[in-house]
């Protein structure tokens, strides 16, 4: 039997209707369509510290392989990188914010890689999934995305800081606040349009402009692959096994948990793939390559690995099968050259891509039973806390403890799991410990 008919049955080509070249290109589209992240990612945790073209390269890196495992070994059209949410957690809440050193914070991302591991291969990840309510993961996504926006308009100087007032509106007069809006505004109407690459387009229509108008500083070195050498191998483990970052290693893994999960269900589900997380086949397989790919991530210099609602564009073009992923890695990859134009992305081209991508993540509040204020009000703190006080970590420590806590004074104390006291418990301590 020839190679391709042999590889056309592992992928299943006939049961879900798909052929080889529906597969690769849907691979192209999902590529496209989420290739802003070498430029985004680079972008975010060089105010870390980390030096760009390693930054890039090992972004890079950890999208090819994490893409490649997810369609060779789990079979799912499915991609992976560096994710948005908590790449901006590692630099503004853990380094910036903490104080801790980025070597340090890459060794919590290894950690909470390894841990990821450790439940998938016990179990215990489908047993968490199973025992927090949807509405506080959906409200997660959302305060996520909120984060993600808020980054966004400060880095455009879109707002600014203010003593009286916290914020305020910024100056539109500037030229780098202008462009901000201007790449805004390109995004907004190629993602109206339904123009596939319309984030992509956006960052370079605006860096051409920035370019054009004088405002882009950079002064190009030499580069060569070599340079993944200023961050691969450079984290710190035994600096994160400290016992004041077990909070940020929990946060690492909780939130790449629940992505993982809700980009699985929402791609899944608009492929027609299955209909419930409790009958999603190869499960175990999707967990482990996120799981792997967080840990090669952080060994190559980058925060935790994530599957990507982007991958919803490539179904959209008839992706089915893991080949889908498969052409997604390669084509990262391939991208792997393009790591010394990072450094000549200004932040005003940048930052409407962050605010166009928290937007899109508040689909997710759609989710929320509003009008039962039993969910209302712990998936509104969990939303709000996490910008206003720069943390994912304790947007979800005010969610899981208002939420039980309203239980518990309810007497409904049997409708939350021995699993959710658990896990609320370790969030008081946590607010204890801090």
């Amino acid at each position: 039997m020839p190679l391709a008919d042999r590889a056309a049955r592992y992928f299943d080509f006939a049961a879900l209707g798909t052929n080889w070249k529906t597969e690769i290109l849907a691979g192209v589209t999902t590529f496209v369509t989420m290739a802003y992240i070498i430029f985004v990612n680079p972008s975010i945790l060089h105010e870390a510290g980390l030096p760009i073209a390693g930054v890039t390269a090992a972004t890079c890196l950890a999208a090819a392989l994490g893409s490649l495992l997810m369609g060779a070994f789990a079979r799912y059209p499915i991609a992976l990188a560096p994710g948005m949410g908590l790449n901006a957690y590692f630099t503004y809440s853990v380094v910036k914010g903490m104080g801790v050193d980025w070597h340090t914070a890459l060794g919590a991302v290894f950690l909470s890689g390894v841990a990821f591991l450790i439940l998938t291969a016990a179990g215990i990840r489908q047993m968490i999934v199973n025992a927090i309510p949807h509405e506080l993961y959906s409200a997660v996504a959302a305060g996520v995305g909120l984060f993600i926006a808020f980054i966004g308009f400060r880095n455009g100087g879109i707002i600014v800081a203010s003593p009286a007032t916290l914020v305020s509106l910024g100056n539109l007069r500037s030229a780098t606040t202008l462009l901000a809006l201007f790449g805004l505004l390109v995004m907004a109407v190629l993602l109206c349009a339904r123009f596939k690459a319309a984030i992509l387009v956006g960052v370079v229509a605006t860096w051409i402009l920035a370019a054009l108008t004088g405002t882009v500083d950079w002064h190009p070195q030499p580069y060569s692959f070599r340079d993944i050498s200023s961050t691969a191998l450079q984290l710190d483990i035994r600096g994160a096994l400290h016992l004041g970052l077990l909070d940020i290693v929990f946060a690492f893994l909780f939130v790449d948990l629940f992505d993982n999960i809700g980009t699985l269900l929402a791609v899944g589900k608009k492929a027609g793939l299955f209909d419930n997380a409790g009958s999603v086949p190869r499960l175990n397989r999707i967990l482990y390559s996120d799981a792997i790919a967080t840990v090669a991530g952080s060994l190559s210099g980058t925060s935790t690995v994530v599957s990507y609602i982007e991958s919803s564009a490539g179904v959209a073009a008839g992706g089915r099968s893991g080949v889908t992923a498969i052409v997604t890695g390669l084509l990262f990859a391939i991208a792997l050259f393009v790591a010394p134009l990072a450094g000549a992305i200004p932040a005003s081209a940048t930052a409407p891509a962050l605010i166009i991508v928290g937007s899109m993540m508040m689909t997710a509040v759609a989710e929320i039973a509003w009008t039962d204020p039993e969910i209302a009000i712990p998936a509104f703190l969990t939303m709000l806390a996490i910008p206003l006080t720069y943390s994912i970590a304790n947007g979800l420590a005010f969610g899981f403890c208002s939420y039980t806590l309203i239980k518990l004074l309810r007497g409904r104390f049997r409708d939350v799991s021995w699993m959710v006291y658990a896990l609320t418990a370790l969030f008081v301590a946590r607010f204890c410990y801090l």
